[in-house]
């Protein structure tokens, strides 16, 4: 993959996203910008050169997603598709005793079917230019954390998903890598917390009564004031897409490659440290 080459990349209104965007324009690569709205967009072409092409794209809607891959193909031609960075994806919050069905189903379509039913769509092309693919994973893809049972469950999905398609790809010689961030300073979190706020606040009594004090002595956790930065995940990106020999997995900062040592210990011991870390006492098993 060498600069000029195209690259699609969803869900680059901020973040990560955002951060690959402009560091593959900056090398010169030729970028499709997935974005939701155009105004998201325009303030990213105001940070990149004329290369790079905002183009609205929403993983769970399937015109919007034909459309772009159309589109895509006009401009591409011959030539085809380098690169697919599978990035768009949203974080939900809740006991999964309390979780509204239909939010589990949103966390779901938007990080796994989506990104199913846009590398579907693309395949053609980026098989026309043994191209590559890389889907962005998570510590909670590997380390499941009390309260973002649906996030996890999405992110351990595309644990399996990335694998097996790896190796069904193969005969194309279509390399598929899985970046695997740890905390990472980026508005995904905020904008989760907000979120789970107003599941909260829509759920029965009984839920604050169970949950309640686990889940506020989280949430003054969760907001990380530190974290890997977004420009360090897009390194990352860049290296699986360009590398000769690029890498199956790619953790990202030092918690997420301390977190693949925590998988090793018995299930028990792992369930003690992080309920301890991330909720102190409140999910303590009561005395018999």
């Amino acid at each position: 993959m060498k600069p000029g080459a195209y690259v699609l990349i969803s869900g680059t209104s901020s973040g990560i996203g955002a951060a690959c965007a402009r560091l593959l324009d900056q090398m010169g690569f030729r970028v499709f910008a997935g974005v939701r709205k155009t105004a998201d967009g325009e303030a990213l072409r105001q940070q990149t050169s004329q290369r790079l092409e905002p183009v609205l794209l929403d993983v769970t809607d399937e015109q919007s997603i034909r459309n772009t891959a159309t589109h895509i193909a006009q401009v591409v031609g011959n030539t085809g598709l380098a690169g697919l960075v599978n990035n768009a994806g949203i974080a939900v919050a809740s006991p999964i005793e309390f979780i509204p069905l239909d939010a589990w189903r949103r966390q779901l379509e938007v990080n796994v079917t989506g990104q199913l039913a846009v590398t579907q769509a693309l395949l053609p092309l980026l098989r026309q230019a043994r191209g590559r693919i890389v889907n962005i994973g998570s510590l909670g893809g590997f380390l499941a954390s009390p309260f973002a049972g649906a996030y996890t469950a999405s992110k351990f999905a595309m644990e399996g998903f990335t694998d097996t398609l790896r190796m069904e790809l193969r005969p194309w010689g279509i390399e598929v890598a899985l970046i695997v961030p740890g905390v990472i300073a980026t508005p995904i979190w905020s904008t989760s917390l907000a979120a789970a706020d107003k599941l909260l606040n829509q759920m029965p009594s009984k839920a604050v009564e169970l949950y309640g004090t686990a889940m506020n002595t989280m949430r003054k956790k969760a907001y990380p004031t530190g974290g890997t930065s977004a420009e360090a995940v897009a390194k990352a990106i860049a290296h699986a897409l360009t590398a000769q020999r690029p890498r199956t997995r790619y953790p990202v900062g030092l918690d997420a490659q301390l977190g693949i040592l925590l998988t090793l210990l018995p299930d028990r011991w792992r369930d003690h440290i992080i309920c301890s870390r991330q909720v102190g006492k409140a999910l303590d098993m009561p005395p018999k």
